[in-house]
C-alpha cells in the first residue's frame, strides 16, 4: 500500500547532507495532532519502508538518522522529516521537533493522546501565528 511520497532535497556531494521528507497521501492528516492509534500501521509501514529506501539508495544506516515531526508543521499536510544526524540544516530544535518514536509511543499509550496533549513550540515575532496569538494573549514571554 502506498502511503507517503519521498522528497530528496539538499546538496548530496555527501551522505551527510541527507534530508528526505515523506509526505502523507492522505489529505485529512494534518499534523500529529490528527493521530491516534488507528495510524500506528500506516507510520510503522511508512518509516520501515523511508528507512529501508534511504539505505538503499544513499547507504546511510537507520542508527544515522534523526526521524521527526515539526510541530507546529511548516505546512498543514502530516510529513515526516529523516534527516543525517550530522546535517545541521534539518536539525531537529526543541520546541519545533517531535521524535517519530515518541509520537508513536504515545499514540500506543493513549489513542487521543495529541488531541489532549499541552504542545509548548517556538515561532519567531512577526511570523503571522505569532500575531495571531499574541492578540489573543496565548504568548508567553520571557
Amino acid at each position: 500500500k502506498q502511503w507517503y511520497q519521498r522528497r530528496v532535497r539538499g546538496d548530496m556531494s555527501s551522505t551527510e547532507n541527507l534530508y528526505c521528507l515523506a509526505i502523507v497521501e492522505d489529505k485529512e492528516l494534518y499534523s500529529i495532532r490528527d493521530l491516534n492509534q488507528s495510524h500506528l500501521p500506516m507510520l510503522r509501514e511508512l518509516r520501515d519502508s523511508c528507512l529501508d529506501a534511504i539505505k538503499e539508495k544513499f547507504k546511510v544506516p537507520k542508527s544515522l538518522l534523526r526521524v521527526y515531526f515539526h510541530y507546529q508543521p511548516a505546512y498543514y499536510r502530516l510529513h515526516i522529516h529523516f534527516a543525517h544526524m550530522r546535517y545541521a540544516v534539518g536539525a531537529p530544535v526543541i520546541g519545533k521537533s517531535v521524535s517519530l518514536l515518541d509520537v508513536m509511543q504515545n499514540i500506543g499509550l493513549d489513542n487521543d493522546y495529541y488531541k489532549k496533549a499541552t504542545l509548548c513550540y517556538y515561532i519567531k515575532d512577526g511570523h503571522a501565528l505569532s500575531e495571531t496569538l499574541d492578540k489573543h494573549g496565548l504568548i508567553v514571554r520571557d
